[in-house]
């Protein structure tokens, strides 16, 4: 049976949609992207959407990881942010509880620091009413000792007089994007990576589609469509000059960047929102699995979109902001493990700090009839994808409403947010009876949702073939899946995007790099030439995770 969204199949999707006028064409594929295209499909329209690199390759897996409304936001008196992606939140929890998950947040009350107790517990409360959590998840305040039970490598000195308590939601952004845009995919959308949108084709001065240059093979492909949406996120700007409509307001990218810590050197046991000490800007510290992780930096960047890196600034900035929190455990340099930089594409506000502008986002219009959406945040995606599709529906004269509030994700089918344990549970059981480890077999459940059956699938019917790569037979069942329903086409697509390991378990890449480019070249039949290409692609972003480049920032 033909899957929909296999790397084996790029060339032919490309060609199906340069064959045909679709209704949306999504430039983009990102969250915001994959949102568009989900609700695009599941209102009757003919969709298609094409990605320059990999799928969530820019912010949508560069981020802090979490699906919050964001308490900076309610400082900033940006109530209407707050309350939406509040209820969001819950949402995206419901429809994909196997890469959302509850994620209690301590915010230490420091003396001198953003928050002092009366406007912590008010801002708290308000927090918790405009985002509509539930009653056990509301907030609490909790007293000097008891945030120090909560975590114990808090500094305990006199500076410290209590905290705060409440619940976020903690996500895989990179897995979210593609649980997505699967659903999408599965439901009739097509889409490809590594298609690049080269320029915009017009007629009678209106946009009707793009030329796409598949970067894999050189081919251009001329697919056309009765709207074109710009939701390429730090690109946005990029593609509204060539279609001579960047005026009035523009993006203002800033960057985010995290350093990753194993728990033996930084064992911590919750995730915390702090202040830092010189610039009063707030950080946090989130456990996952056996790593911790720390960021994010806000500095505005001017440099190449594709490759923002982390600096010897950016590293100490963080280290330093952890070692006056975290007194009982310093952070050295040599204990980051790994670390990863993103990029926001902000709407520019004149006179206004990089952490001080609105994460609202907005919509241009262009005489040619382009639509493009920039700003907004990971946890408003569904929401900025209705307004698009609002747009087009009513123009278009279709009377279908948004639906997506009660799509369940692609992998999301484990009886709700409250049976995720048990189902969890019973697929491991299924894991360990096919030779997997209860720690492996868990982790597959957790990581795929409903759709490790495949997964398991592919380990009972093909597994033996591991050993011929080196892989195990658990490794070798998610590559399979990844290139057969996940468009996995290059090993970092898997390595970093598909598992998250190359931020969280780089000795996980290190040990299985090398089986994976081998069945994957076999599968794909690249040549030597491309063998080189994507080991050399692997290891410089297995150096940038590691190591620091020492640039001094542009300003």
């Amino acid at each position: 049976m033909a899957k929909p969204f296999s790397a084996l199949q790029r060339e032919k999707y490309l060609k199906k949609m340069s064959q045909t006028e679709l209704d949306v064409l999504v430039i983009g594929g990102g969250i915001t992207g994959a949102g568009i295209a989900l609700d695009a499909v599941t209102r009757g329209l003919k969709t298609g959407l094409v990605e320059m690199q990999d799928f969530a390759a820019g912010t949508s897996s560069r981020s802090t990881k979490l699906v919050h409304g964001g308490l900076r936001y309610l400082k900033q008196l940006e109530f209407k942010i707050v309350k939406e992606t509040g209820q969001e939140r819950a949402i995206v929890y419901e429809n994909a509880p196997h890469v959302t998950k509850p994620e209690w947040m301590l915010l230490p009350i420091v003396k001198g620091g953003t928050y002092g107790k009366a406007a912590t517990s008010v801002g708290l409360k308000v927090y918790d009413t405009l985002a509509g959590v539930n009653k056990h998840e509301r907030r609490q305040m909790l007293s000097r000792e008891q945030t120090l039970e909560k975590e114990p490598l808090l500094r305990d000195d006199d500076s410290l007089k209590g905290g705060g308590y409440y619940v976020e939601y903690k996500t895989d952004d990179a897995r979210l994007t593609l649980e997505t845009l699967k659903e999408a995919v599965y439901r009739g959308a097509t889409a490809v990576n590594y298609a690049k949108a080269e320029h915009l084709i017009y007629e009678n001065g209106k946009v009707v589609g793009a030329r796409i240059t598949d970067r894999r093979t050189g081919e251009t492909h001329d697919i056309r469509a009765k709207h074109v949406v710009n939701a390429a996120g730090p690109w946005v700007d990029e593609l509204r000059e060539k279609d001579g409509s960047k005026q009035g307001k523009y993006l203002y990218l800033t960057k985010g960047v995290h350093i990753v810590v194993d728990q033996s050197k930084f064992p911590l046991k919750q995730a915390v929102y702090f202040d830092t000490e010189d610039d009063g800007r707030m950080v946090f510290a989130i456990p996952r699995g056996k790593k911790a992780y720390i960021g994010t930096t806000d500095t505005h960047y001017v440099d190449d979109i594709a490759t923002p890196r982390m600096t010897e600034a950016d590293m100490d900035y963080l280290i330093k902001a952890a070692n006056y929190m975290f007194t009982t455990q310093k952070i050295t340099r040599e204990d980051v493990e790994s670390s990863w930089s993103g990029l926001r594409p902000l709407i520019h506000e004149e006179g206004k700090k990089a952490s001080e502008i609105s994460r609202k986002d907005e919509t241009f219009i262009s005489e040619t009839g382009l639509i493009s959406i920039a700003g907004g945040k990971l946890t408003g995606y569904r929401k900025m994808a209705e307004r698009i599709i609002d747009r087009i529906v009513k123009e278009e004269g279709i009377k279908k409403k948004c639906v997506t509030h009660k799509i369940k994700l692609s992998g999301g089918e484990v009886g709700g947010s409250q049976k995720l344990t048990s189902f969890v549970k019973n697929a491991a059981e299924i894991g360990v009876s096919l030779g997997l480890s209860a720690e492996e077999a868990e982790h597959l459940a957790n990581l795929y949702g409903s759709n490790v059956t495949r997964v398991f699938e592919i380990l009972e019917t093909q597994g033996e073939e591991a050993k011929n790569y080196g892989l195990s037979p658990g490794v070798f069942a998610s590559l399979v899946y990844g290139i057969e329903e996940e468009m996995v086409y290059s090993p970092i697509d898997f390595l970093n995007r598909r598992t998250s390991a190359l931020f969280f378990d780089i000795d996980y890449v290190q040990k299985y790099k090398d089986g994976v480019i081998r069945y994957m070249a076999g599968r794909f039949n690249w040549t030597s030439a491309e063998i080189d290409s994507h080991i050399t692609m692997l290891e410089e972003e297995i150096y940038f995770a590691k190591n620091p480049v020492a640039t001094k920032e542009k300003n």
